[in-house]
């Protein structure tokens, strides 16, 4: 990674909102400590997706205020070219009663790390096995569940959607959407999660196979309704967001789109709302995602949705796009407002000489058509650094940020606001 991607999702979504907002979710908090940003940064990503808190420093003295603060359930602690800096700081952890884990990481010799390490345990810290440069993000996401913190792992199981929607089970997890060029946070996409009784959180392909269409139906509504809730709670924190939901183009022509935004549209005032941190952000609108091999064949039948829906300030995306070029490439005008790369498309195209011409030839026609260009499955910084010089106006993946709980990401808010209200202080 590179420090050009060192400002995460985190650290944008903090803007506007204030610690004091809302409801607070609490959650298990990791400290990571590293010299290197972008590692820094990687591992809050990871740790933000297993469902924790981050707090990042750059050494041991940074470290020692917060430790005061709160105690974290883990710290990261990397040993870098002078080990004494990190022993230094397993002595201070010791000294002031720390009680969490310690997780040693650092490309140096095992040797080395073992030598903290024993440090570490001999003044009754818990240490756990070291962990060396580079690591995997499994690596990481295994040591979470071993100290059974975070998100609990998914287990096969195979339910109903009826089942699930007879009896609540669902909710919606949002990832955020980044823009690329301003490193911000612009946007966040709504998918659907199964909390069972026994086998805890569901993915969908635990429930979805099989649903019918009234059960697809009435999950398009719940979906539409928690996404204009979500709005309405991050206005209220200043966040000015606009959520995007998946529909099947053959549940969402019999939706009555515009009556659901009516009743669950947040009621602001767009005249009154201001800038602050206090204020209540004007309603930034819904996107609803439509898949390119149900709707590519029938343009008309996009056009006309995507005109019923402008009303209530409801727009109209294209996902998985890219097959479908050559149908899109003949209009005159495009009903959808941004254009969502395949995600086949968007792996390994900062080095693929296949993909790289690919996602910016797509790029190049949502912008023709005033649309936007929107990147999913971005993993790697090095496809995000390529989009960006492509021009890609938005992006979407594990790099930028996992799914997560409306509540886990209302806490990330309050977390990051209060941590830069005590860099002002310190400043």
């Amino acid at each position: 990674m590179t420090d050009q991607l060192e400002r995460t999702p985190a650290d944008e979504i903090a803007q506007g909102a204030v610690d004091g907002a809302g409801s607070s979710v609490r959650v298990p908090v990791c400290y990571v400590v590293d010299d290197e940003g972008s590692i820094r940064h990687f591992l809050s990503l990871i740790l933000h997706g297993a469902g924790l808190d981050t707090e990042e420093f750059a050494d041991g003295k940074t470290l020692a205020p917060a430790i005061v603060r709160r105690n974290p359930e883990l710290i990261f602690l990397d040993i870098g070219l002078d080990s004494s800096e990190a022993i230094e700081t397993v002595l201070m952890l010791a000294k002031r009663g720390y009680f969490g884990f310690v997780q040693l990481v650092s490309s140096r010799g095992a040797a080395v790390l073992e030598h903290v390490r024993s440090i570490g345990n001999q003044h009754g810290l818990q240490m756990l096995p070291v962990l060396k440069k580079p690591f995997d993000t499994s690596a990481i996401v295994r040591i979470m569940q071993e100290l059974k913190l975070g998100h609990p792992p998914t287990v096969a199981a195979r339910i109903d959607l009826r089942e699930a929607l007879r009896n609540n089970w669902l909710e919606f997890w949002y990832q955020p959407k980044i823009d690329l060029r301003k490193k911000q946070l612009a946007g966040a996409e709504a998918f659907a999660r199964v909390r069972h009784p026994q086998f805890g959180v569901l993915s969908p392909n635990a429930f979805m196979p099989g649903a019918t269409e009234p059960e697809l139906t009435a999950l398009a509504e719940l979906a539409l309704a928690c996404a204009l809730k979500a709005g309405n709670n991050f206005s209220k924190l200043g966040i000015n967001l606009r959520f995007a939901v998946n529909i099947p183009v053959n549940v969402l022509v019999k939706l009555s789109v515009p009556d659901i935004v009516r009743a669950h549209r947040p009621s602001t005032d767009t005249s009154t709302a201001t800038s602050t941190a206090t204020s209540t952000a004007p309603w930034a609108g819904l996107v609803i995602d439509v898949i390119e091999a149900e709707i590519v064949s029938d343009l008309p039948l996009a056009a006309e949705i995507a005109n019923k829906l402008k009303h209530v300030n409801v727009k109209l995306a294209i996902d998985n796009f890219g097959r479908g070029y050559s149908s899109l490439a003949r209009l005159k005008e495009l009903p959808f407002s941004e254009l969502k790369l395949d995600r086949a498309f968007v792996c390994d195209c900062g080095t693929d000489r296949v993909n790289a011409p690919l996602c910016k030839t797509v790029i190049d026609l949502a912008h023709n058509f005033g649309s936007a260009a929107v990147a999913i499955g971005i993993e790697k910084a090095s496809d995000a650094l390529a989009l960006t010089s492509m021009g890609c106006d938005m992006g979407q993946g594990f790099l930028l940020g996992q799914p997560m709980p409306e509540g886990r990401f209302m806490s990330l808010l309050r977390q990051r606001a209060a941590g830069q209200g005590r860099k002002a202080l310190a400043s």
